[in-house]
């Protein structure tokens, strides 16, 4: 599906909306504003949709974005707006539900037109909102590593590395658009927003007032539920993400490598610093000319091929101990069934330092004479109590609970049944990591990868996935996870 695909979708749902209403009010509309509103109503509808299928993916991608505010305002202008967004943060998964909420009935309030004049305010806000963060997104390509977005005068040129949100999150993980194609879009869809401010008596509107207020309250009160549903009481109803059921991650994350390393320098784009004029040269004639193209004058940028297999997150699927052994192989290619627990934050708090005694054993060495030969054997000389600082958490009470009253439990189960597990967290202290294994009780090991990945994976924390040679079998939130017995008999033959 793409952008070209969805937005003919939305012309003819619009086209066909607004001939059934030309024809209920007998011709008596604006013709051209009533199908921008069916037109617009529609996308915002859907792609509030998709996005509540999954509001933990918009809630993640609304932290990233913001933590890159905190860092662009602070030390500017707008240095007091700094300390809001980490608390924004924090209710990042409500901020989510609010927004996917107020966008599909915003677009629902388009299409049978209720308050037309506030439905065209609250239109044009939510779109400059949407506008800002993909803008936002796009341009900070032209912002170098070390540079404040707001320092205009050291921007450089375009480099889509330097993006620290790489897409806006506008279709969930529905389809990614390129942060320019998010940007034009909004761009887009202000011009109608603009029209409906200035022109919103010329806005149909369906049945009566008290119907369309119940409608409307029917819709936010059903979007809350399925919002909630898809996070607080269980994984989302449509898996978009890459890792869905059924998927072998070994034998993607090869494909996604080897088309990586398949990719070649088709050629090289050349922009004059001075007068802006573009050169594009072949990759073989760049070789042989580069030295006419001086970096002090000419802006170099590489136009590559497209990778046969996109890269997904599953190209970032990197375990490791917490040792820092890198431990993906051995995972992926165990060929029995095992359990992985997915957990990308282990919910504690530091409570500082506390003083505990340790045994220290001081060893000697003795040199015995066995028949002909010498031997050195070690000895216990003493044994005393050494003090050493050691950090202290306070652990979540409920968060605790979900591993020693759920997970745990049928785990113990199924190692009975010798099938084992492992859990894998964001990447932690290792003191931190094993104060909480403890805590827990959990015999199993624990290993630690990049937590946007571990979010990717599953949304739930803790969840639990069923994996067999690398392929996933079945994941589960931690909320809807049936006990061993069921699993064997549905699940591992």
């Amino acid at each position: 599906m793409t952008l070209g695909t969805l937005i003919v979708l939305f012309a003819i749902a619009g086209a066909v909306l607004t001939a059934l209403i030309g024809m209920s009010k007998g011709g008596k509309i604006n013709w051209l504003v009533s199908f921008l509103q069916n037109f617009t109503g529609t996308w915002f509808v859907f792609s509030g949709a998709v996005k509540a299928v999954d509001p933990m993916g918009t809630a993640f991608k609304m932290e990233q974005y913001f933590a890159e505010f905190v860092r662009a305002f602070e030390g500017t202008w707008f240095s007091f707006l700094a300390p809001v967004f980490p608390k924004l943060s924090e209710g990042s998964a409500t901020f989510a539900v609010a927004m996917i909420t107020l966008e599909i009935i915003v677009g629902l309030a388009l299409i049978v037109g209720g308050r037309n004049k506030l439905t065209s305010w609250v239109f044009l806000i939510t779109l400059v909102f949407f506008t800002f963060l993909t803008g936002f997104t796009y341009l900070t390509a032209y912002v170098p590593d070390g540079v404040n977005f707001f320092q205009f005068g050291k921007w450089g040129p375009y480099v889509e590395t330097n993006m620290k949100v790489t897409d806006c999150g506008c279709f969930g993980d529905f389809i990614k658009l390129k942060p320019y194609t998010s940007f034009i879009k909004d761009l887009f869809l202000l011009i109608p927003a603009l029209i409906f401010v200035f022109r919103s008596r010329d806005m149909h509107s369906l049945w009566t007032a008290a119907a369309r207020t119940a409608v409307l309250s029917l819709a936010t009160i059903g979007t809350v539920a399925f919002c909630l549903s898809n996070y607080v009481w269980n994984e989302p109803v449509v898996d978009f993400r890459p890792f869905k059921n059924g998927v072998n991650i070994r034998e993607r994350k090869q494909q996604e490598e080897a088309a990586a390393a398949a990719v070649q320098i088709l050629s090289y784009r050349l922009k004059n610093r001075k007068d802006g004029k573009v050169v594009e040269l072949p990759y073989e004639q760049y070789l042989k000319e580069f030295k006419n193209y001086p970096k002090e004058q000419w802006e170099a940028e590489q136009v590559k091929s497209e990778p046969t297999v996109p890269r997904t997150k599953i190209s970032d699927f990197d375990v490791q101990d917490v040792e820092g052994t890198n431990r993906t192989e051995q995972i992926l290619t165990y060929d029995g069934y095992m359990f992985v627990i997915a957990a990308y934050k282990l919910y504690g708090k530091n409570n500082g330092s506390t003083t505990i005694s340790v045994p220290d054993t001081i060893y000697g060495a003795d040199t015995l004479r066995i028949e002909d030969s010498l031997q050195i054997q070690r000895k216990v000389l003493s044994i005393a109590n050494k003090q050493v600082e050691k950090t202290t958490y306070e652990w979540d009470a409920d968060f605790i609970n979900r591993w020693t009253k759920v997970v745990n439990p049928m785990l113990q189960t199924a190692e009975k049944d010798k099938v084992p597990a492992l859990a894998i967290t964001g990447f932690e202290d290792p003191g931190k990591i094993e104060d909480f294994r403890q805590a827990t009780k959990s015999k199993y090991n624990f290993f630690t990868a990049d937590d946007i990945m571990i979010k990717t994976i599953m949304r739930s924390n803790p969840g639990v996935i069923l994996m067999k040679n690398g392929t996933i079998i079945h994941k589960w939130h931690y909320r809807q996870l049936p006990d061993y017995e069921e699993i064997k008999a549905k699940y591992i033959k």
